[in-house]
């Protein structure tokens, strides 16, 4: 046993919660749209083919804003590919993921999905193998209301209204060799910058993504975000991280050290960033959309990733990418949670990557059942539970020692407080080690002026980490009271199993 002391005071507060904190991914990728989300011939499917069993869990899982269409798949994409009659619609070679795209659902038909599951719209525009004419078209099919070529087609396709679409992403990875349209900094920056005019000229609202680095382990990683933004710092409003997480040769107390990782990478951003607005003698500061982040299995033990079709040829939404989660596997992800609730006054959007069946949080079976990973449980109680304002919960706990990282904090916590409570979020690090947990409220309590208690709690650990769910026992991981949990006056204690996430609510 260790213990664990901290405190919760709203004085302590980091930032408002933008929502879109809690965003989504969907790509045009395996069974992410056909089979996924799209099966006409489910029994459960609407009149659009829609899968309402998956609906329902993608509403439970409280997702705020999804990116579509991608990804790699968006840079070379044929965005009018996906408009207009679906039976006149061409039938196109996906070069990202080696299959053959459909267009069945396209920007109508997945904004009626959104509809359905109450999510808004974030934009990926292709500069990968198109440019700025080609974003300026779309923007004016989506936003614009004047009489045009391009809003007569948007109206004779079945949309009246513009979409009215806030968030665009200018491209997508474009520091990655394996990026359709790949290019250096400097000439990305110059695309980039020169695509953020004119969209700007069409809709001056739009806020604007410029792509940062696929990872902080690319060799760019640095050199690109300020090249980069030495271009655009002027004509957009966010820079984009993307980070997977993966555990690697059984060393799982490494890989709980995730979070210090995700940390690190948002920190060097911000400062890259901050030192641009500083040569540019600008108050301005640019924001980070963490819009690719999760749990991802890149290096498979036996040998690559699944990131190509077993079936010759060019299938159609063959399996990709389909990821088995485990409990340790959610701990990291709620771990991951907390480090972005914790940077909130920078990270003000972010995309779980992805949402159906490609490494995601709920699975599905062609003319079966759809099901929650382990996964899903972190992302839907603190989307749900995450109130107006983030608090920083400093924490005096035992350390464990990381190969990368050095001394790591066993336990890791943050909260959020509105005019109804507070939501604590609380991670145990330890693969070996339960935590005595022992948190001060007495500061929330005085800002209350009334004594705080208990209307909710969940933990998620199993003395198997390696536990899942799966089509044969989809429920064989869940989330479960915390037990133990005690309010004693202004004390809140808890005993954190190892290797184990938590939320409360006290009201």
């Amino acid at each position: 046993m260790t213990s664990a002391h901290g405190s919760v005071d709203p004085r302590l507060a980091i930032s408002d919660v933008d929502r879109r904190l809690f965003g989504g991914f969907v790509e045009h990728l395996g069974r992410h749209i056909y089979d996924g989300i799209h099966e006409p011939a489910h029994p459960s499917a609407d009149a659009d083919g829609f899968r309402t069993d998956v609906i329902e869990l993608v509403k439970e899982l409280g997702v705020s804003t999804i990116r579509y269409p991608g990804g790699n798949f968006v840079s070379g994409y044929r965005w009018e590919d996906g408009v207009g009659p679906v039976d006149q619609r061409p039938r196109r070679l996906d070069l990202a993921w080696h299959s053959t795209e459909t267009n069945e659902v396209g920007l109508h038909e997945f904004s009626d999905w959104l509809e359905k599951v109450g999510s808004d719209l974030m934009l990926a525009v292709n500069l990968g193998t198109r440019g700025t004419q080609e974003a300026i078209d779309l923007l004016e099919y989506a936003n614009v209301d004047a009489e045009t070529d391009w809003t007569r087609q948007r109206r004779a396709n079945g949309r009246d209204e513009p979409l009215a679409v806030k968030m665009w992403c200018l491209g997508n990875e474009m520091d990655g060799p394996w990026q359709l349209g790949h290019r250096n900094a400097d000439d990305y920056g110059k695309l980039a910058s020169r695509t953020a005019k004119g969209m700007r000229m069409v809709d001056p609202g739009i806020e604007l993504v410029v792509c940062g680095s696929s990872g902080s382990g690319m060799p760019t990683f640095g050199s690109w975000e300020r090249t980069v933004l030495e271009h655009t710092f002027d004509d957009v409003d966010f820079i984009s991280c993307h980070s997977y997480y993966q555990e690697m040769g059984g060393n799982a107390q490494e890989f709980l050290a995730s979070g210090v990782d995700m940390a690190r990478f948002i920190e060097s951003v911000v400062s890259i960033a901050d030192a641009v607005a500083a040569t540019k003698k600008s108050d301005k500061r640019i924001m980070i959309s963490f819009d690719e982040w999760n749990v991802w299995y890149l290096h498979a033990e036996g040998g690559g990733q699944n990131d190509k079709p077993k079936e010759t040829g060019w299938p159609v939404a063959p399996r990709l990418l389909e990821d088995q989660y485990h409990a340790l596997d959610a701990v990291v992800f709620g771990d991951l949670m907390i480090t972005l609730l914790q940077h909130a006054d920078r990270v003000r959007s972010a995309s779980l990557a992805q949402l159906v069946n490609v490494i995601a949080p709920i699975m599905t079976e062609p003319g079966g059942i759809a099901w929650r990973q382990t996964t899903f449980f972190p992302f839907s109680i603190t989307s749900r539970l995450t109130g107006d304002r983030v608090v920083r919960v400093p924490v005096t706990a035992g350390t464990f020692t990381s190969e990368r990282f050095g001394e790591v904090a066993a336990v890791n916590a943050v909260a959020t407080v509105d005019d109804d409570g507070v939501s604590l979020f609380v991670v145990n690090r330890s693969t070996t080690d339960a935590a005595d947990l022992r948190l001060d409220l007495a500061a929330v309590a005085a800002q209350f002026g009334r004594q705080l208690h208990v209307t909710e709690s969940h933990l998620l650990h199993e003395d198997d980490m390696y536990a899942a769910n799966t089509l044969e026992d989809p429920e064989r991981v869940g989330v479960r009271p915390l037990e133990g949990l005690a309010l004693d006056g202004d004390a809140l204690t808890a005993t954190l199993p190892p290797v184990s996430w938590a939320a409360v609510r006290l009201a």
